[in-house]
């Protein structure tokens, strides 16, 4: 077993540990300070041009994915040092304590009748307008923010970090910063945005179809997850959107989607779920308790995929030597 499989699963655990303990700073998180710079850049860049987002892209995901390279390269030969290196890296990029703090929040204010607070509070987890929203439609965007950001926010940066440790972590993270920034589909950003949006559709793809699968395994209604993901996920305009929230949908036995508005426009999406019922406000708790086990098990999945495939390299290159000497 190669020490960087071990490095990444100490560190990935002790990071995750840190965010449930620790949760996101209010002030000077290394996300809200990347989202600085990269502002700053788009300001100089800023181009209704799909070149000039390519290079904005190429410049701001680029810059820090290479200087995370730089610093896991430089901190390998000292375990410690690297471990700590990838603990701070996964705790700096995973937001799962922060998303299920703030869904409960809502949740509370919903529980307790407050419709007007629940509606103050939604812009801090999502870009819904929640003015025209009742209790159960602000539900409904709490869960269905939920289950993306679970994907979004925890499990791809897992995903990522198995596959290329702290370049991977933090390369998911500045690409799905950099969508939440400016690849939507405004009338300014519709080309600009256009290559920071396609890229974020490439490096989630993965980790959103884990985020479903766990969610079936971590449901409360696995079949319904299932059967949810199956029939309901292509239905989604999101790509990697559609099967995290379809299966969400299914496990909690809801019904996601439908009307919505997002910065004065408004949406229609296809129901997700649809032999559910509609979204309550218990139903929040319920999606912020699903979302903690499948970023636990997205833990345990990344580390031991990790650890396994270190292993099985160790023994392959055991018995290349054994051959090796039996040929002397």
């Amino acid at each position: 077993m190669d020490r960087a499989d071990r490095v990444f699963a100490y560190g990935a655990t002790a990071g995750l540990l840190a965010d449930a303990l620790f949760a996101d700073p209010r002030r000077g998180h290394p996300v809200a300070l990347f989202g600085r710079a990269a502002s700053a850049v788009e300001r100089r860049l800023f181009h209704d041009h799909r070149g000039w987002g390519a290079l904005h892209t190429a410049l701001c995901a680029g810059g820090v994915t290479a200087g995370a390279a730089l610093a896991a390269r430089a901190v390998r030969p000292h375990p410690g040092a690297a471990v700590a290196l990838t603990a701070a890296a996964t705790w700096a990029v995973v937001g799962g304590t922060s998303l299920v703090r703030e869904a409960r929040l809502i949740g509370a204010a919903l529980e307790a009748g407050d419709v007007a607070e629940a509606r103050r509070l939604l812009p801090r987890l999502c870009g819904r307008d929640p003015e025209a929203l009742d209790a159960d439609a602000l539900a409904r965007a709490v869960v269905e923010s939920v289950a993306e950001n679970t994907s979004d926010a925890v499990v791809g940066a897992l995903v990522w970090g198995a596959v290329a440790g702290v370049p991977g972590l933090v390369g998911f993270r500045a690409v799905n910063t950099l969508d939440a920034m400016v690849g939507h589909k405004s009338p300014r950003l519709r080309r600009f945005g256009w290559a920071s949006a396609r890229l974020d559709d490439a490096v989630g793809y993965p980790g959103a179809r884990l985020t479903a699968a766990l969610a079936v395994l971590a449901g409360p209604e696995p079949r319904g997850a299932l059967r949810a993901w199956r029939a309901d996920a292509h239905r989604h305009p999101s790509p990697n959107a559609g099967p995290v929230e379809a299966a969400f949908a299914g496990a909690l036995g809801v019904r996601l989607g439908g009307t919505l508005a997002y910065g004065g426009r408004t949406e229609h999406r296809p129901v997700l779920g649809g032999s559910g019922r509609a979204v309550r406000p218990g139903d929040i708790e319920r999606a912020a308790r699903l979302s903690r086990r499948v970023g636990a098990l997205a833990l345990v999945a990344g580390a031991g995929a990790r650890l396994a495939a270190g292993a099985i390299r160790g023994r392959a290159r055991r018995a290349a030597t054994g051959k090796g000497r039996a040929g002397a």
